[in-house]
């Protein structure tokens, strides 16, 4: 195959490609309905015309037919007047307008032949037409109604893929929040178990070391205690024994005795 005939046949396919998407099926039947109307009405026009023409035979043959009897008349007066030559030159005239007659009628049934004709071929087409009409609106009907629901398939189409879309997006979202409490979560645990610090709040130095040093007392007394229980040492001494930081010494029962510089009276 030639290069002009790939161009060419790559042109038209391209062409009928672009036909088909501008060709709208109602208005290619609207086309052709209004066609069909056309030509019906020149059935019509054709059919007033051979009956046009039909009447005028008709009345001319009703004037040659008038004629032709006025000529008998007159031939009749003539014999009766004794002027046979008059008579015969009447006759002779009747005569002639009886073969134009006798032409015409024979034109005249032709013609109304023919009108029968048009006439039946116009009802038969006029049938065609209204039977097309029919069809016609149907057909636009169903185009139109596939149309649309073309369109809202391609509408709900669309939609899934964005609502699949949506929910690929929500579901990353929920990840990323899941994660993010799940470090929340974890980061509170470490700053409350102090494996991590808190440098969004105020430090307190001292509190932090009377924290250390009760937790350290702590683990002593619940030594003492173990050590108690086996028999390898003495009871544990109480917070206030053991003279705990931050532990305030209980006051005496007894009066405090007072004491005297020398030289001072009783």
């Amino acid at each position: 195959m030639s290069v002009m005939k790939r161009l060419s046949m790559i042109f038209k396919s391209k062409a009928n490609k672009a036909l088909d998407k501008m060709e709208d099926p109602r208005e290619t039947l609207d086309y052709s309905y209004q066609r069909q109307l056309e030509l019906l009405q020149k059935v019509r026009r054709g059919v007033a015309d051979v009956a046009t023409s039909r009447k005028r035979v008709e009345l001319q043959i009703n004037q040659l037919e008038s004629q032709a009897g006025k000529l008998e008349n007159q031939g009749r007066q003539a014999l009766s007047a004794g002027r046979e030559d008059l008579a015969r030159e009447a006759l002779t005239r009747r005569n002639g307008l009886n073969t134009q007659i006798a032409d015409l009628r024979i034109q005249y049934n032709n013609l109304q032949g023919e009108e029968e004709k048009l006439t039946l071929a116009s009802q038969r087409l006029q049938a065609k037409v209204d039977s097309f009409r029919t069809k016609k609106e149907t057909i636009k009907a169903t185009y139109t109604a596939a149309e649309a629901q073309t369109r809202i398939n391609e509408a709900f189409s669309g939609i899934s893929e964005e609502m699949g879309d949506v929910g690929l997006a929500i579901q990353r979202a929920e990840d990323k929040t899941a994660q993010m409490q799940a470090r929340a979560g974890a980061i509170d645990e470490l700053l409350a178990s102090g494996a991590l610090d808190d440098f969004t709040g105020q430090r307190d130095d001292i509190q932090a070391e009377l924290d250390r040093m009760g937790g350290g007392t702590d683990v002593e007394l619940e030594l003492a205690r173990m050590k108690a229980e086996l028999g390898q040492g003495p009871a544990p001494k109480s917070a206030i024994e053991a003279g705990q930081p931050g532990q305030a010494a209980q006051p005496s029962s007894q009066p405090t005795q007072q004491y005297r510089q020398p030289g001072e009276g009783l």
